[in-house]
């Protein structure tokens, strides 16, 4: 898999290359440059560990928006089986920004839902670039309520820079839908695992998110508004976005630290853009321990340690 670099790679970016050029010269010649590329390759991972162990807040929203990142539907590939796709709300229409539907984890039946980009411009168009329409929270709700029916666990992902702003997403009650979706999430009687994977942007990330356990990949950001939205209202500058991010405490780290998220999930070196499988193979096995722990309350134990988990957040004074 190609990855493409970000602006603060320039040294990961050279090495790279350069070991690409060494293995096309070595297999078009009888020189043996094997060792010479080992060399390179223990120099590429030591810079990739120096580089991502000091991320700035700006730079981790860079790589929570790398084109590369893996998604929904790649998670679902390399964590479940037996998968079968739900579409349409059964009002309006089927919105190819969320995904969702029923599959095998860890043997169990589980309900999956979670935003979904596109890979090139054909497939942003298709799924609006992970932005969701109310259609889609309705139909994720959908999908929620008869996961709780049957009494699956319910699992989301969690990777989108908002909920559409469009005419037609307000005129279709946007705002109604999101709210919807939280105040019911707060009373389905099983199990809910939430992963955030990416951006989790404003509103339209928080239409899934809320469930027993909060977990967030370490370069994944979560945030009320863009970095971008934020330095352009405080400043009238977007360009001072990095600034905004540095403000706003919407990395994993800080958040861990307020009690928003409940677990940092560690990341291939380089970030999860890099290897998908090792990315979902360590996000797997910490889904599997909170579910573990979840299935074994019972609906109104799940039910008041999941309002207790969300009234707690905040500070206030009376």
């Amino acid at each position: 898999m190609t990855v493409q670099p970000l602006g603060f790679e320039k040294n990961i970016r050279e090495l790279e290359e350069k070991i690409v050029e060494l293995r096309s010269i070595g297999q078009g010649s009888q020189v043996d440059l094997d060792e010479d590329i080992k060399k390179l390759q223990k120099k590429l991972k030591r810079f990739l560990r120096d580089t991502y162990s000091k991320l700035t807040p700006w730079q981790k929203v860079q790589v929570a928006r790398h084109p590369m990142r893996p998604y929904t539907l790649d998670y679902i590939r390399e964590m479940t089986s037996d998968f079968v796709e739900l579409r349409g709300d059964r009002r309006y229409a089927d919105d190819k920004a969320i995904v969702a539907g029923l599959a095998k984890f860890e043997g169990i039946t589980v309900a999956v839902i979670g935003h979904q980009k596109g890979r090139s411009t054909k497939e942003n168009i298709e799924r609006n670039f992970g932005m969701p329409h109310p259609e889609g929270y309705r139909k994720a709700l959908r999908v929620m309520k008869l996961a709780e029916k049957f009494g699956f666990p319910i699992l989301t992902f969690i990777d989108t820079p908002g909920a559409y702003p469009g005419m037609g997403a307000e005129e279709r009650g946007q705002a109604e839908a999101i709210g919807y979706n939280l105040y019911e999430m707060s009373q389905i009687k099983v199990p809910i695992v939430v992963s955030v994977t990416g951006e989790g942007g404003s509103g339209g990330a928080l239409a899934l998110s809320i469930g027993d356990r909060l977990l967030m990949q370490e370069n994944a950001t979560y945030a009320v508004i863009s970095p971008e939205g934020c330095a352009s209202i405080l400043w009238r500058d977007a360009a001072k976005a990095p600034l905004a991010a540095e403000a706003m405490r919407i990395t994993a780290q800080d958040l861990y630290k307020l009690g928003v998220i409940d677990e940092i999930v560690k990341e291939p070196l380089g970030g999860a853009h890099r290897d998908h499988k090792r990315a979902a193979a360590i996000l797997r096995r910490v889904i599997r321990r909170h579910l573990a722990q979840l299935i074994q309350k019972d609906p109104e134990e799940l039910l008041e340690e999941r309002h207790k988990k969300w009234r707690a957040m905040g500070v206030f004074s009376e």
